[in-house]
């Protein structure tokens, strides 16, 4: 059979990710592995879980397990597959619930998710997400967020378009969030500190014909949040606009 016939071969990664399912052996041929395939994920979750997704390397990985720098190859192909695998890990890490209530309750509940698994683990902000690894916990977590909006009047191309815009918002305002929080780490001072050195001179800026729009509603603002921005009450507004726009569609 010459090169055009042949099947295209089997992704690696692919297998990894289904190991448990189709109980693809852990790992390449040779030795007896002093670890298991499980292990080496866990310890890269837990390496840019303390240190930040571009500290992630194989090498590091290995040294947490106590294995040779080049045997951790024998666990994982490289970097890329191994974040692969750690995306899906993490997101078997809760359970899904039944869903209960109205629409905006399990539409609710599907951001929501999303809003603390990315604080759990702020590195899924920075992974590539053009072309998803799909594992079995990414695939049961897709099922049940479509579950959330079966059935009510929604064609399947639409239940994928809300699907994807409820959490693309979810990743978005979490990251606004975690930047928020790495602010006030870096700058040393809470947003009330912050707020209470710059409003004065904000005040002072903004007064005057210029900006009279920005100077009422920057006020408002401020005296609200004490801070430039809240990030958990705009995640809470945005989602509920969203909802708001599905049901209208739904109205339509």
């Amino acid at each position: 059979m010459d090169d055009a016939q042949s099947p295209p071969p089997v992704d690696r990664t692919l297998e990894l990710l289904w190991r448990h399912q189709v109980g693809h052996p852990q790992g390449s041929r040779g030795p007896k592995q002093r670890v298991s395939v499980d292990e080496v994920v866990g310890a890269a979750i837990s390496l840019a879980d303390s240190e930040g997704l571009a500290a992630l390397s194989m090498r590091k990985v290995a040294q947490r397990l106590g294995l040779g720098a080049m045997s951790i190859y024998t666990y994982v192909p490289g970097r890329s597959e191994l974040v692969g695998l750690m995306i899906d890990e993490v997101a078997g890490e809760v359970d899904h619930p039944e869903h209960a209530g109205g629409l905006r309750d399990r539409m609710t509940a599907v951001a929501r998710q999303l809003w603390d698994e990315y604080h759990r683990h702020s590195w899924l902000l920075h992974v590539q997400k053009a072309r998803p690894w799909i594992g079995p916990n990414v695939s049961k977590r897709y099922e049940w967020q479509l579950e959330a909006i079966d059935g009510v009047g929604l064609d399947d191309l639409e239940m994928d378009h809300t699907i994807a815009v409820l959490t693309g918002f979810a990743e978005s305002s979490a990251r606004s969030s975690i930047e928020a929080a790495g602010a006030r780490v870096d700058s040393g001072m809470t947003d009330l500190q912050w707020w209470e050195i710059n409003a004065p001179v904000l005040g002072r800026l903004m007064a005057g014909g210029d900006y009279p729009i920005s100077n009422r509603v920057g006020q408002a603002a401020g005296q609200a949040y004490e801070s430039m921005g809240d990030s958990a009450r705009s995640f809470e507004f945005g989602l509920a606009r969203i909802i708001d726009g599905t049901e209208a569609l739904l109205r339509r």
